[in-house]
């Protein structure tokens, strides 16, 4: 159990705490939201031990093996499947005591720490943290590679790899997903889900958060207040909260009106694909959505240029990728012919290192075709936004500053209003951006493409390092933008909720992609396990070459479909539970949009209904636990089946 007594914390002159109580109990896996700056990461030092309150108490269960995510990575010439085994302290002693035994001729002692290390499952502690790397994203040739040879963010992977495979209690993650494509991300959610501790989770990502956590702690007001449910059902209960109060009720309908028009405005235009019409569902529930951030900080638009082309900009046959200085070339994308044209909203989908952001940067025309035709329109009009243009700010030039070289000629007022809605406010305005966090740059950097009015936004993962708040001003200035949009990002609701049609970047090429986010996370299932029986027959091809090269084709052929034989039913039970799951998702997808009215909790006539509806969610919650943990079972012993088999 955790729990928070009374506890008041202030750092520097800036009050995080006041008086805060909070109880979370084993197993819960609990996510901490609120604005930048209200102390999420300070909460975690409190429970490390690296921070004492000013006032009260900070109680936690006795012998709790704690995880946590260090924020920096030093660049080391360990090999990082050598530091991701290096988190588990107590096996890499126990190793090093084997070998001092061994040097020394301690039978006993030797035995008594090869009993240890199996305790540890440290015979398969190798196995299990190059499982780590390869679900965030890493290859197998690349687990043998030196820390320093990856930058930041993939080092930042490593180690978050490093803290999912220590033996721990409490996990407490500060946004993991920050580094992560889309593949990585979905891997991740899946492995939250399963781990059996209690998790603390800072993210900023709802999607995410929906999935994985089952109470929301939120920093309101100095305070902690703990809601039980995922991050939407937080986001219901909340917005209730503030229509309750009179203060607020003005303010909110006035932003529920604004989404109900762009809501209005994309009706008829999104009929096109299951894409299309996710994103509607996402806009028609903005308007409650809106509702929970009425007191955000945060407000704009981004204006669209006043003249646009048709088409906008044409790829012709390009080959896309880099080329050395001794001129040699990469590949990355061959053959692409693409139009792009006035309204079209566009997500990028691709497995890790397909060429997306590569992609995105031959349309901006920064990264030079190795063959074939760019064709910009007369009135093309680029807005670029990706994380590297966070370090070509000015860091001693103020954000005024950077709007007023953009547009010399523009009023004093109407630059500080229009920074206003980008959270920079009062003296903030004139503060040098060297003193500014991650998050406070990406604002900057957003509002400078904003104010160059684009007509086509290319925007590489442009949530990183932002708030919740932030997020969801950005979806909505996105929802209405006139414009044309290309995305790559991994928070799902953005998507959804900003693009009409999916293209799918693979194996060289670009095409659209007939679907939507769940369409997209099955196919990535389907691809792995392709891979994954690719390299098995692979590495069942070289074993029986190795040892019987003259074995006959026949013989092997046969024993293959024997193979296939023992797995079928395996296979047939996993499939079984995985169609059941989806059945069940969807019945509880139709009782949580039933709970999401608002009437159902102010009418004292639909009481009952109210009470049979938060029942039938409970009871379909507990069967897609139960049919979770069968899944999981199916899907391992599927996999050791296959390992005796190849054995």
């Amino acid at each position: 159990m955790i729990a928070l007594r009374q506890v008041s914390l202030q750092r520097g002159p800036q009050r995080l705490l006041e008086d805060a109580e909070l109880t979370l109990h084993a197993g819960h896996k609990a996510g901490i939201v609120g604005p930048n700056g209200a102390g999420k990461s300070s909460l975690f030092k409190l429970l490390l031990g690296e921070l004492a309150p000013d006032k009260g108490e900070v109680e936690m269960s006795g012998g709790q093996r704690i995880a946590h995510m260090a924020q920096e990575v030093e660049a080391l010439d360990r090999a990082i499947v050598e530091y991701v085994l290096d988190g588990h302290h107590e096996l890499r002693r126990t190793e090093v005591a084997l070998e001092t035994a061994r040097e020394q001729g301690h039978n006993h002692r030797e035995a008594e720490l090869h009993g240890t290390i199996e305790a540890l499952e440290g015979y398969s502690a190798p196995a299990k943290a190059a499982q780590l790397l390869v679900g965030l994203g890493f290859t197998q040739k690349e687990l043998d590679h030196p820390l320093s040879a990856f930058s930041g963010g993939w080092r930042m992977r490593v180690n978050l790899a490093r803290t999912l495979f220590v033996p721990s209690d409490l996990l407490l993650l500060d946004e993991p997903t920050n580094h992560l494509d889309l593949d990585a991300l979905l891997w991740l959610e899946q492995w939250l889900v399963r781990y059996p501790g209690t998790l603390l989770l800072i993210s900023h990502d709802r999607d995410f958060l929906d999935a994985v956590c089952d109470h929301i702690v939120h920093f309101e007001r100095h305070r902690l207040v703990l809601y039980r449910g995922n991050y939407s059902l937080f986001e219901r209960t909340r917005a209730e909260k503030l229509a309750l109060q009179q203060a607020e009720a003005a303010k909110q309908q006035a932003r529920k009106e604004e989404i109900e028009r762009f809501v209005a405005r994309f009706r008829y235009q999104a009929t096109k694909a299951r894409a299309a019409q996710s994103r509607l569902k996402t806009l028609e529930r903005m308007g409650d959505i809106a509702l929970a951030h009425a007191d955000s900080p945060f407000h704009f638009t981004i204006p669209a240029a006043d003249k646009t082309s048709h088409p906008l900009l044409i790829l012709d046959r390009a080959r896309l990728g880099y080329r050395g200085e001794d001129g040699s070339e990469t590949v990355q994308l061959d053959g692409i012919k693409l139009s792009l044209l006035p309204g079209q909203r566009i997500g990028l989908l691709g497995p890790n290192g397909a060429g997306k952001s590569t992609l995105i940067k031959s349309l901006t025309g920064d990264l030079p075709l190795l063959s074939g035709k760019r064709v910009p329109g007369e009135h093309l009009a680029i807005g670029y936004f990706a994380q590297h243009q966070l370090e070509g700010l000015d860091l001693t030039a103020t954000p005024f500053m950077h709007v007023q070289r953009l547009s010399p000629t523009a009023a004093d007022l109407e630059i500080r209003k229009f920074l206003g809605g980008f959270g920079f406010h009062g003296d903030d305005v004139f503060a040098e951006v060297g003193r500014f966090s991650g998050g406070e740059k990406a604002r900057l950097a957003l509002s400078l493409v904003a104010w160059q009015k684009p007509n086509l936004l290319l925007l590489d993962e442009p949530t990183n390092h932002l708030d919740l708040e932030m997020r969801e001003a950005l979806t909505e200035a996105l929802a209405s933008f006139e414009g044309t949009v290309i995305i790559v990002s991994h928070d799902r609701h953005l998507l959804r909720a900003t693009v009409d049609e999916f293209w799918r970047v693979a194996d060289h090429g670009v095409e659209p992609f007939d679907g939507d986010l769940e369409d997209y996370r099955a196919w990535l299932k389907a691809r792995l396990e392709d891979e994954r029986r690719d390299a098995r027959a692979d590495k069942a091809e070289r074993q029986a070459d190795s040892v019987a090269p003259k074995e006959d084709r026949k013989a092997t052929r046969r024993a293959a479909a024997e193979l296939r034989e023992k797995l079928r039913p395996l296979k047939r039970d996993r499939d079984r539970t995985e169609k059941a799951m989806e059945k069940v998702q969807a019945d509880l997808a139709v009782v949580e949009a039933a709970l999401a009215e608002t009437e159902l909790y102010t009418d004292a006539a639909r009481k009952s209904e109210l009470t049979d509806q938060l029942a039938r969610q409970g009871e379909l919650t507990s069967r897609l636990e139960q049919l979770e943990q069968e899944w999981l079972a199916a899907e391992e012993a599927l996999e050791a089946l296959e390992a005796e088999l190849q054995a």
